[in-house]
C-alpha cells in the first residue's frame, strides 16, 4: 500500500512564494527548426513555471519576452535567469487561486548561481 502524495501537493500550492531559476534554453530548444526557436522557448518556460510552482495558470513578463526575443526568432539566449512569483488570483471567476507571474532577471555572468528563495 503506497501512501499519497498530499503533503508535497499541498506545500507546492498552498502558499505565495518568490524563488530565482536559471533556465538552460539551449538544451530546452536543441533540433528545434530555427523558426520556431523563439516561440516554443515561451512555451518551454511557462511548462518549466508549471512543474516549479505547481500552477496551471503562467503569466511571462514583457521584459522575459522581449529578452529571448532580443537576438531575433533563431538565436534565443542560451541561458536566462528568472524569477518565478506565485502570487494569489484577484479575480472572482478564476478556476485556480493562484498564478504564476514570470519575470526577467538580469545578470552579469551565469557561473556559481543557484536556485534562491527570495523574501519578497
Amino acid at each position: 500500500m503506497v501512501k499519497a502524495d498530499t503533503k508535497r501537493n499541498k506545500a507546492k500550492g498552498s502558499d505565495i512564494a518568490t524563488r530565482d531559476y536559471t533556465i538552460h534554453m539551449s538544451k530546452r530548444l536543441y533540433g528545434v527548426n530555427f523558426k520556431k526557436r523563439a516561440p516554443r522557448a515561451i512555451a518551454e518556460i511557462k511548462k518549466f513555471a508549471q512543474k516549479a510552482m505547481g500552477t496551471k495558470n503562467v503569466r511571462v513578463d514583457t521584459m522575459l519576452n522581449k529578452h529571448l526575443w532580443s537576438q531575433g526568432v533563431r538565436n534565443v539566449p542560451k541561458r536566462v535567469r528568472v524569477r518565478l512569483e506565485r502570487r494569489r488570483d484577484e479575480d472572482e471567476e478564476a478556476k485556480e487561486k493562484l498564478y504564476t507571474l514570470v519575470k526577467y532577471v538580469q545578470v552579469s555572468d551565469f557561473h556559481g548561481l543557484q536556485t534562491e528563495n527570495v523574501s519578497a
